[in-house]
């Protein structure tokens, strides 16, 4: 995969455990056009607290990012290891340490074994000749059971760029911007107020709309870069380039959003859920969200027990305007329920077979306006417990 300007690397340097690779680079061969959008959650992590204010300056030319070390909840030191962490690695490639990223994913509350990045920083740098983003995508995960990553090529006049994305997170996922992080690369020029508002835009649209168990991490980062490698005239607002950008953004953050769930912490199931007939969007998505995090609903999903009620109950509670005379609820193409009433014991018995497949579709329709909102979530089963009550162990 060539994207131009950018090298990649992961090595081990053992920061939660010896065995696997746990410590990446992304490198802009140039100063890349950059911007970022972190965890809503107010408990930030300290690589999050370092980055935030460092890509206000809309340039970044490295990112580094470990994971088995979330490097959250540690105080001076954290922030301290944070910083060490950024000027070793712009040392190391003779830059700017403020054009230096920081990221992190593991376990909340650990301080960071520095000792390990001193010596895996280098490693990482001389890696950089042989590395491939693939090899960054498996370096980040932690209960994520397949890398997780996206390509688009686009045309632009007689060029053509690249945009590549990666990401990372099975549970503690339900971004505001779970654990989640992500990493675009692109080799297009693009002007830097319109990436800013496209990005935020493409990520509303995607890691905003996803939640496998409601939680929203202390270190939830989605940072893009873009080099201008491929020489494209630069992309400005307003443009037949910048639709074709803005869709292919979409696509790829769409795709790694989507994986997410697919790879929820013990998931058997992916769920989209359509909201319709809501008074407003907001509304719908309201509804929408509280359907996808509901605990009821999802073991509901796990068991394969077509219990409709459970989703209006949670429709009744989500703050959306409701009339449950107007409330209707189809599993794919199988109305359970019409104008608030169950539509019988042979929807049921259809709709329970709906359930049984590994992805279904979730329609509810309010009935009192034009809103609509789409989220996709997962089910919630027994290896969800098992894999977050043996985390640290």
């Amino acid at each position: 995969m060539d994207i131009k300007g950018f090298q990649f690397s992961a090595v081990e340097a053992a920061i939660k455990k010896p065995g696997r690779k746990d410590l990446a680079l992304i490198y802009s061969e140039v100063p890349a056009t950059a911007c970022a959008v972190f965890t809503t959650n107010a408990v930030k992590a300290a690589p999050v607290l370092l980055s935030r204010q460092r890509i206000s300056s809309g340039c970044a030319r490295v990112l580094i990012v470990n994971s088995g070390n979330a490097n959250a909840c540690t105080g001076e030191q954290g922030m301290l290891a944070a910083t060490e962490t950024s000027r070793l690695v712009a040392e190391g490639f003779g830059i700017a340490e403020e054009t230096v990223q920081v990221a992190s994913t593991g376990v909340i509350g650990v301080q960071m074994p520095m000792e390990r990045v001193r010596d895996g920083i280098p490693t990482a740098i001389n890696a950089l000749a042989t590395g491939t983003l693939a090899e960054v995508a498996e370096a980040i995960m932690t209960t994520d059971t397949f890398p997780k990553m996206a390509v688009r090529r686009v045309a632009a006049g007689t060029t053509e760029y690249t945009i590549a994305g990666i990401a990372k997170g099975a549970g503690m996922i339900m971004p505001n911007m779970a654990t989640m992080l992500s990493f675009i690369v692109t080799d297009a020029a693009v002007d830097g107020p319109f990436l800013q508002q496209t990005f935020r835009e493409a990520i509303n649209n995607s890691f905003n709309i996803i939640s496998v168990d409601g939680d929203t991490s202390t270190n939830d980062t989605c940072l893009i870069m873009a080099n201008g490698m491929a020489k494209n005239p630069l992309i400005l607002p307003g443009t037949p380039e910048a639709a074709a950008f803005v869709q292919s953004l979409q696509d790829v953050l769409l795709s790694l959003a989507q994986q997410i769930v697919k790879d929820g912490e013990g998931a058997t199931k992916f769920v989209e859920i359509r909201v319709t007939g809501a008074a407003t969007d907001p509304e719908a998505k309201l509804a929408a969200m509280a359907i996808a995090n509901s605990s009821l609903v999802k073991t509901a999903f796990f068991g394969q027990d077509a219990n409709w009620g459970r989703i209006f109950a949670a429709v009744g509670y989500s703050g959306a305007t409701v009339d449950q005379t107007r409330l209707s609820l189809s599993f794919d193409d199988v109305v359970m329920a019409k104008n608030g009433i169950f539509a019988g014991n042979d929807a049921e018995a259809r709709g329970t077979e709906v359930l049984k497949k590994k992805e279904f579709t979730v329609r509810v329709d309010l009935g009192v306006g034009c809103g609509t909102a789409t989220v996709f979530t997962s089910d919630l089963s027994h290896e969800y417990v098992t894999i977050n009550a043996d985390y640290r162990t």
